[in-house]
């Protein structure tokens, strides 16, 4: 049985795509790249680093859609880290929201929570 990664693609809906620009830039040290929309789409994303042609490994975009709200979705996306408390020591910094630090989940790492300026939930996951 052949094992991939099945994520190839995520998006997190904001409500002001340069305020959660601005707040992913920062805990994250990237840099996004705008994405073309079809016209009157009302769409607008922002992708992060990524290479489409790459296997087992997922990308994604932060999405301002007219109508779609921020927050509250039930969708957690976890971003990779050497040490995820390097990453939450800069949300408070970036205008988001420390939920849970660093801690311990036995043999699979460490994560930490965060809530970013537009009310989503995201994970910081480590094996350090």
């Amino acid at each position: 049985m052949k094992v991939e990664n099945p994520v190839v693609w995520f998006e997190i809906y904001v409500n002001d795509l340069n305020r959660a620009k601005s707040f992913y830039e920062k805990v994250f040290k990237t840099e996004f790249t705008e994405l073309e929309s079809p016209e009157d789409s009302g769409l607008k994303m922002l992708a992060f680093p990524d290479n489409m042609e790459s296997k087992g490994k997922a990308s994604g975009a932060i999405v301002h859609v007219e109508g779609m709200e921020a927050g509250g979705n039930s969708t957690l996306v976890y971003f990779s880290s050497e040490d995820c408390s390097v990453e939450q020591a800069r949300v408070e910094d970036a205008g988001g929201k420390l939920i849970r630090p660093k801690m311990s989940i036995g043999e699979y790492g460490f994560i930490s929570l965060a809530q970013d300026t537009e009310g989503n939930m995201i994970g910081i996951h480590s094996m350090e």
